[in-house]
């Protein structure tokens, strides 16, 4: 796998802080799994982050911290890798979705939930935390999404197949970080149909009507 299209500074160092949406931090998690650029540029800015800690004062803890995340850790439901489709020496299998987006969802493409998004198009709402949402995006090869532009930030993370926009090309693992500046319409290359995992923390500036009437419902 070729990825040309990487992470921002801005975006590894906010995931590295811990301070991204859970939506956004779910594409950055699914892009270093397969990018080893970023994954090493990501680990870089951890001992950074890890070094800034040890030199802060050591803060007081209550008395029963210690006991509360212990019964944290014992309520934790257990995972039974083997009924999840691990092999019998619990090794993750291989599968469509990077490793995160397939712990998260609790399988892989076979779990989940599509619902029709118009023109042939499919997604599927993840549940995520406030600030940014995220979906699973199905789009039929030679598709045409709406004309559209964005009122914050866009991350859309390649899965499987691609896609081109007025921009470039974006193959599997390549991320497009889009932003009030890009107004586009991506096209699912015809040689197969691309899945996106895509994250937004503001609603979608469509220039059609019919998407922007559609757009309460769907929820983008």
């Amino acid at each position: 796998m070729i990825i040309k299209h990487h992470l921002t500074d801005k975006l590894l160092t906010a995931y590295a802080a811990g301070t991204l949406p859970e939506a956004f931090g779910l594409v950055v998690a699914a892009h270093l799994s397969l990018c080893v650029d970023c994954r090493a540029q990501a680990a870089a800015l951890d001992c950074v982050g890890g070094a800034v800690l040890d030199g802060c004062e050591a803060a007081a803890l209550a008395e029963d911290s210690f006991a509360a995340t212990m019964a944290r850790i014992k309520s934790a439901k257990d995972v039974d890798r083997v009924s999840q489709g691990s092999d019998t020496h619990g090794n993750e299998p291989a599968g469509v979705l990077p490793k995160p987006l397939r712990d998260y969802i609790g399988g892989d493409l076979d779990k989940v939930q599509w619902r029709p998004a118009g023109g042939g198009v499919r997604q599927a709402i993840l549940p995520t935390g406030h600030g940014a949402s995220a979906r699973l995006l199905h789009i039929p090869a030679g598709t045409a999404l709406p004309d559209h532009g964005h009122r914050g930030m866009e991350l859309t993370l390649v899965v499987c197949g691609a896609f081109r926009d007025q921009t470039d090309r974006f193959g599997p693992g390549d991320v497009e970080v889009a932003d009030q500046d890009l107004k586009h319409t991506p096209v699912a290359d015809i040689g197969a149909d691309c899945i996106c995992l895509a994250a937004t923390d503001a609603p979608l500036r469509f220039s059609g009507l019919l998407p922007r009437i559609a757009q309460p419902f769907l929820r983008i």
